[in-house]
Parts: structure tokens; C-alpha cells; sequence
């Protein structure tokens, strides 16, 4: 059998460009070799595009990679080598992104693949928008009936009218202390803890470097639960896990830096706590039009033991000890198992959406 031409798509021009990178170097480690061939595609931080033969490091295609335009006619699927190295355009069965932040999980790659006709994994157009966006996707989760924690949004506009205001009405309808978050970013870049009113209108301020609207959410005295969704139509959830920072929260340094964070798996829960966290993290997934893979992160708050939907994120971390892979190996699928799984899923959702009419017949 011929192996699948896997496009690992890594890079990006966000501020998550490192963390994609290591996602990408665990993800071409565990693909079986026996059954991939793997392209490595860069995004550098200027936003070239460049690919790599198999075989290739991820550092050797980001810096000396061939560029590449896509998709290339008139293979519908393909990327068209340029330059004094270019050749005949590399058809490719599936692209696993795992660009993270702005133009990598925010569905304008998405589109971008959508339009070039090549499958990928995780979720489309619309899912990857609305699981970026913390404001958009706190809204559609209660409606969805979904527990969620206080919140307000702010904009940029607001700001710039008077800054002392919007703190003050913040504090007032939220208390202290309060996380400002930009409304569209991951890897708690740009987010802050806030116990002091006076201190607030310069975190928001320093919020709108990554984005013009903002969420600002109570902090609740709570424990951090994560569990991973897996499938399109019909998603499992693993078993939860519990993340419990030695920093005051899990912030960047916790995240990537301090080797003190422990990372519970599975988390200490009863088991209709576990049941429950489960079916919401289901349900949530529903709600954000998920497909393919999604970590969904809770808290769950000490004083009334009640669940609330943080958020979701469509592309988490692929690292060997991230958190998503981790819980997928406790619910008993390996990592290189959970990568083959997620390859079958995009191909499936593609085959699906394949079979769609394009052209309008009358009668």
C-alpha cells in the first residue's frame, strides 16, 4: 500500500511560533514512518511558505525549505515548488496544521486549505473562528445552556474613551480579582491577573498589543480540569486531567517554563464529577462546531463544586507532555494511535464534504 503524503504544517507568524514548532518536531517523531510520508511545510515568521523533502528537518525547510505557492493548478491538492529548486508540484493527501494562534487555528488557514481542496485535520472554517475567539465562543456556550463564568468584553474603542471607566464598571460587575484576556490568543500570552483597581487599565492596555477585544472573567477560586475531545460527528471524551500550577496561575512561564506545574492524569475526581466534566466537554464541543480534536479547559470552582466551560482549543499542544496527548494515552490511545486517528478523521470529513454539490441543477 502507498503511504499517505502528509503536509506538517508548523511556523506561523503569531506569537505561539516556538510552541508550534514543538508540536510539530513530537508530531513528526511518533508518525509511523511505515505508513507516512511526511512534507515538512514551514510558515517563518515573515510569512513565507516553504516546504521540505521527506526526510528533511523542520529547521532545514523553515530556512532553506523551497517556496511553495497553493494551491497549484491543476491539481487541486497541490503545492507548486518556486524558485531556482522548484519541480513538479508535491500532491498531498492530508495537511496536519498545528500552527497555533492568529492564522493558524483562527479558520483563515482553514479557508486557505478549504480553497486548495486538500483535507486537514481538526476543526473547519467556522469551528477553528468561533473556538478562537473567547468572546464569540463564551456567548454560543450559554446559549447552548452551558455553565459559564462571569465575563465582560471590553474593545479597544472603549479604552481609548476612558480607560478608568471601563475598570471601574469592570470591578464593579466582577469584583477582584479578575483575568484580562485577549479575546483571540492562546498560550496565555497577553493575559493577566489583576487584584488592584488602580492596576487594570494598564493590563488592558497591554492586552490590546495582541488584540482590539478583550474578555475580562472573575477569578474564581477554582481547580483547572482539561479533557480532549476526539471525532466529528460523534466525539469521545477522554478521561479528565487536572493542571495545578506552583505559580499563582497557569500562566506562559507555567506552561512552557517551570517544571513545577504537575499535570494530574487522570484528575482526583468522584466519578460523577469525571461523568459530568465529560459530557459537557462533549456537549461544548457541539456547540463550537468542533471536528477532529479539541482540549476543553474547565474550572471548577472550590466553593460550590459547580463545572464552568473556560474555553476550547481547536489546535492544543502536541508536545509528548502535553496536556491533550497525555489524557488520550490515559483513556488508552498512544500517541502515534491518536495521530493515525486524527489522519482518518480529516480524510473522512473531506470525503464527506467532497460529495457536496457545487454546481446548481434546476429540476
Amino acid at each position: 500500500m502507498a503511504k499517505l503524503r502528509v503536509g506538517l504544517l508548523y511556523g506561523g507568524r503569531s506569537v505561539e511560533h516556538e510552541v508550534s514548532i514543538q508540536s510539530a518536531a513530537s508530531i513528526l517523531r511518533n508518525l509511523d514512518p511505515s505508513r507516512y510520508e511526511v512534507w515538512p511545510l514551514a510558515i517563518a515568521h515573515d510569512g513565507s511558505w516553504r516546504l521540505g523533502a521527506p526526510g528533511t528537518s523542520l529547521e532545514n525547510a523553515m530556512e532553506r525549505g523551497a517556496p511553495v505557492l497553493l494551491p497549484a493548478s491543476p491539481h487541486a491538492n497541490a503545492l507548486l515548488r518556486l524558485g531556482p529548486d522548484r519541480g513538479a508540484p508535491v500532491a498531498l493527501d492530508v495537511v496536519f496544521s498545528i500552527i497555533h494562534g492568529h492564522g493558524g487555528e483562527d479558520g483563515t488557514l482553514q479557508g486557505l486549505l478549504e480553497l486548495a481542496g486538500l483535507p486537514y485535520v481538526g476543526s473547519g472554517v467556522l469551528g477553528s473562528s468561533l473556538q478562537m475567539d473567547k468572546e464569540v465562543s463564551k456567548r454560543l456556550l450559554e446559549q447552548a445552556g452551558l455553565p459559564v463564568g462571569p465575563w465582560r468584553a471590553v474593545h479597544e474603542a472603549e479604552l481609548a474613551r476612558d480607560a478608568r471607566a471601563v475598570a471601574l464598571r469592570l470591578v464593579d460587575e466582577l469584583g477582584l480579582p479578575v483575568f484580562v484576556k485577549p479575546a483571540n490568543s492562546g498560550s496565555s500570552v497577553g493575559i493577566e491577573k489583576i487584584r488592584d483597581v488602580k492596576a487594570l487599565p494598564r493590563a488592558l492596555a497591554k492586552a490590546t498589543r495582541y488584540d482590539t477585544k478583550l474578555v475580562v472573567e472573575a477569578g474564581l477560586d477554582a481547580r483547572e480540569i482539561e479533557v480532549a475531545v476526539l471525532g466529528n460527528e460523534a466525539p469521545e471524551a477522554s478521561v479528565p486531567g487536572e493542571i495545578c500550577p506552583r505559580r499563582d496561575w497557569y500562566d506562559y512561564e507555567a506552561k512552557y517554563v517551570d517544571e513545577s506545574t504537575e499535570l494530574l492524569v487522570p484528575a482526583p475526581l468522584s466519578d460523577d464529577e469525571s461523568e459530568h466534566v465529560r459530557d459537557l466537554a462533549v456537549r461544548a464541543f457541539h456547540a463550537l462546531e468542533g471536528a477532529g480534536a479539541a482540549r476543553a479547559d474547565f474550572l471548577l470552582e472550590r466553593r460550590t463544586g459547580e463545572f464552568f466551560v473556560n474555553e476550547l482549543n481547536s489546535l492544543p499542544g502536541f508536545t509528548e507532555v502535553s496536556m491533550y496527548p497525555r489524557l488520550w494515552e490515559a483513556s488508552g490511545l498512544p500517541y502515534p494511535q491518536l495521530l493515525d486517528r486524527l489522519i482518518e478523521l480529516a480524510l473522512a470529513r473531506h470525503r464527506r464534504r467532497a460529495r457536496l454539490e457545487t454546481l446548481f441543477r434546476p429540476g
